[in-house]
């Protein structure tokens, strides 16, 4: 299987989550902060609805990042749509609206921002939620730069590139398996992901003998995302986009 390219060029640092600490993750304050900072990328988080709908969360809960409570999988769009992402994060940011994946994707294209939508499905929805996703990509991204989309689940990733052979696809690990390299070629995807702290100089040699961009997670030093640009890295997700900037 041929993977598809990614129709842009990586930049050294995505926000992670929208906007990092700067705002509450996943929203759309975080998006407009981010782009406000000279952010070109951003990262954030997808999951379903009971409704089988896109919504911007990181959790299979409510409770961490909303003033609700239950689980998303099993939370109405309506239910939804009323709830505060401001408030337990960041109360200066109270009122925030919990986005949907279509409401990202327009800022995203108002902004010019490009995207890293990460696939979270909720336990036992993972190529459902893989092959929402990618469908629902490629028209909110339609007639502009396709997203890359990534996962720790391997299930979506397959489900996301059955259902729209076009998306670029990256693989998620914390720490990448001796097979990466193989499980990369079946999923056809375009680029690795990992914790900054499980990067050897083995894999990443390996990586770029394959023309294999590795992007690391999370890193909020600059001196560490220097470091690790030198080293060869591709780029990195921060939470501390005021002071991890894209150079």
């Amino acid at each position: 299987m041929i993977a598809p390219r990614l129709g842009w060029r990586l930049p050294h640092v995505f926000a992670h989550r929208c906007g990092g600490a700067l705002a509450p993750e996943n929203t759309l304050a975080g998006l407009r902060i981010a782009a406000r900072l000279g952010l070109r990328a951003v990262e954030f988080d997808v999951m379903l609805s009971a409704d089988a709908s896109p919504w911007l969360l990181h959790d299979e809960t409510l409770a961490r990042t909303t003033n609700g409570a239950g689980r998303v999988c099993e939370t109405s769009d309506a239910e939804l749509s009323v709830l505060d992402a401001g408030i337990r994060q960041h109360p200066a940011f109270a009122g925030e609206p919990l986005p949907t994946l279509a409401s990202a994707a327009l800022v995203c294209r108002q902004l010019g921002l490009l995207a890293n939508v990460e696939i979270k499905p909720a336990a036992g929805f993972d190529a459902l939620t893989g092959e929402v996703v990618a469908r629902a990509v490629r028209a909110l991204w339609a007639g502009a730069a396709l997203p890359l989309l990534s996962s720790f689940s391997e299930t979506a990733l397959a489900a996301a590139r059955a259902a729209v052979p076009e998306l670029p696809l990256g693989m998620l690990h914390e720490r990448p398996p001796a097979d990466w390299r193989e499980r990369l070629r079946q999923l056809a995807a375009v680029t690795l992901h990992c914790r900054a702290d499980c990067l050897d100089d083995e894999l990443l040699g390996e990586a770029r003998a394959h023309g294999i961009p590795v992007l690391c997670y999370t890193v909020n030093d600059p001196a560490l995302a220097s470091a690790l640009h030198r080293r060869g890295v591709a780029a990195v997700f921060s939470d501390r986009i005021d002071c991890v900037a894209e150079g």
